[in-house]
């Protein structure tokens, strides 16, 4: 069960994530339409506090977002316990952040 603070974060969650993946995938487009390759793209991108900062958000709504969906499967399949549950989800998000942030250090530093 989702309680409603959950249901709206998620919710939240999504609709701050919309614009996001819409200019997330327009810029893989004009890229690869554009015959740029890896190494070009992260030349363009290194030093960039912009793309950081615009990826670090993406990051932290998709982060919370899944954390709060795989709860859900996780609740509804397992059933386990709530403290169970709840960790399960703390964890989940903190990987997810963690992983995210790192890519995006990779690719902006």
């Amino acid at each position: 069960m989702i309680g409603p603070r959950l249901w709206l974060l998620q919710r939240a969650t999504a609709l701050i994530m919309a614009p996001f993946v819409l200019v997330h995938l327009g810029l893989i487009i004009v890229a690869v339409q554009g015959g740029l390759d890896a190494s070009e793209i992260l030349a363009r991108t290194q030093g960039s506090w912009g793309w950081a900062l615009f990826y670090v958000a993406f990051v932290l709504a998709v982060a919370i977002h899944a954390a709060i969906g795989l709860r859900v499967v996780i609740a509804e399949t397992l059933r386990p316990r709530r403290w169970v549950l709840n960790l399960t989800a703390w964890v989940i998000l903190i990987v997810l952040a963690v992983l995210g942030l790192r890519a995006v250090y990779a690719v902006i530093a």
